[in-house]
């Protein structure tokens, strides 16, 4: 079967989730226009959006008009095309409202998972737990035709493993949205041994109708994305425990958080990231490459505190941040949260200020991330910006660079023990998938 064919009917498990419903939203859009090819005009097209509760589906449907709708006000050159035989349709305005109607007529909710037994194409997106994930694609194996393709949106557990586990003789793809789907241009698309060529070449073609940029990660847990994060949040955490004696916990991870954003110039500070992610995301990303890996250092006590304590992190539905390491005001940093107390230490300017001249006692400003994110010079400003880190010796100047060091050797490392094939491969996750602007196999040490 080709893509179009397989794009007529096409489930997705785990809809109303963070991750599912921007998939939905994205495959959404591609089957309308496949729909409204002239030539299909008698074909049925159906997208079946399932989770296990309703009141998660309600929230999908909200959701997903209002995306479908912000896609289609920046797509009216496309639209225009495609409605160009409507005389009907003459204004922008109506022209849109078209589209997202065609569209949302495609759209089946339900919490009946049987509803995948006609699908061609199956993205599941449900949490990561590979037992459950096991559970739901043996289920969807006896519910689906023989030859069903399964794309899984795992961000660690091997595809191998999956494969093995659920009996899909090779039916089942590793295809990593990252977070926000809809938004972020990177998929890690992550091969078993015996997935089969027709579906590595689906899941390219349908990466290159997305728009989105596909980067292979061989198939060992954790794959590129994460086996840096991981172990990069790992660094902090540990760097933490090493300063809490004499900043507090509050203190440690405030001064991690800064020197990761604002001296190594990225989007969000590590602590930040852990949070978006999520807390309990982190420690489940942890105990998987502990247990596929067999890595004992793969843990973290701070973490373990930290969901023992349901200080979590993650998203509210409308998209504001949750509280985590961080506390949130208007979803700007406005304390720490210290474990030991087991509550929040609010940001006061004078402590603020106390540790921001220890760190940084001559002041140094630093150019932030998005005033380089679009510089044309931001290469040459960026080593400026390094060579400057090292001549200043500074508490926090050294800080930086033993982080910048050790993101690199996380890097060599993926390279040494297979998890990427090329440091090109690496770079373009950690710059496409986390918005960095440089990748961390440099020249900047």
């Amino acid at each position: 079967m080709t893509l179009d064919e397989r794009l007529e009917n096409v489930a997705v498990i785990g809809a109303a989730g963070k991750m599912g419903s921007g998939i939905a939203v994205l495959i959404s859009q591609e089957m309308a226009i496949q729909k409204l090819k002239p030539e299909n005009k008698d074909k049925i097209y159906r997208l079946n959006l399932i989770d296990v509760s309703e009141r998660a589906l309600d929230g999908l449907r909200s959701y997903l008009r209002a995306q479908i709708l912000k896609r289609a006000e920046k797509s009216t050159v496309l639209l225009r095309e495609i409605y160009k035989e409507r005389k009907d349709l003459i204004e922008n305005g109506e022209i849109i409202n078209e589209f997202v109607n065609d569209t949302y007529e495609l759209l089946n909710f339900s919490t009946d998972i049987e509803l995948v037994k006609d699908a061609s194409l199956v993205f599941e997106a449900i949490f990561e737990n590979e037992e459950i994930k096991i559970k739901v694609l043996k289920q969807l194996k006896e519910l689906c035709k023989k030859d069903t393709l399964f794309l899984s949106n795992t961000s660690s557990i091997p595809i191998s493993y999956l494969d093995e586990k659920a009996g899909l003789d090779g039916r089942i793809i590793g295809y990593h949205f990252y977070n926000p789907p809809v938004i972020q241009r990177l998929v890690e698309v992550i091969a078993a041994k015996a997935t089969t060529e027709e579906l590595k070449n689906i899941a390219s073609e349908l990466g290159k109708r997305l728009r989105k940029k596909l980067v292979s990660s061989n198939d060992i847990s954790g794959f590129i994305g994460n086996g840096h994060f991981s172990r990069d949040g790992l660094y902090a955490l540990n760097e933490v425990e090493r300063l809490k004696e004499k900043y507090g916990y509050h203190g440690a991870i405030y001064i991690m958080n800064k020197v990761s954003q604002e001296y190594l110039i990225r989007p969000m500070g590590i602590f930040q990231l852990i949070d978006y992610v999520g807390v309990d995301i982190f420690e489940c990303l942890l105990r998987v490459m502990r247990t596929h890996l067999g890595d004992e250092c793969l843990i973290s006590e701070l973490i373990d505190k930290m969901v023992n304590n349901k200080i979590l992190g993650g998203q509210y539905p409308s998209g504001a941040q949750k509280d985590g390491f961080l506390k949130y005001e208007k979803n700007r940093p406005a304390g720490v949260y210290n474990v030991v107390k087991g509550k929040y230490y609010m940001f006061d300017e004078d402590w603020k200020a106390g540790i921001d001249k220890e760190i940084n006692p001559t002041n140094e400003k630093f150019v932030p991330w998005r005033a380089l994110l679009m510089d044309a010079k931001k290469v040459d400003k960026l080593k400026t910006h390094f060579d400057n880190l090292k001549n200043m010796n500074t508490f926090g100047s050294e800080l930086a660079l033993d982080f910048l060091k050790e993101t690199k050797a996380i890097a060599d490392n993926l390279l040494v023990d297979g998890v990427a094939d090329s440091a090109d491969d690496i770079n373009a996750v950690l710059m496409n998938g986390f918005f960095w602007i440089y990748g961390p196999i440099n020249n900047y040490i």
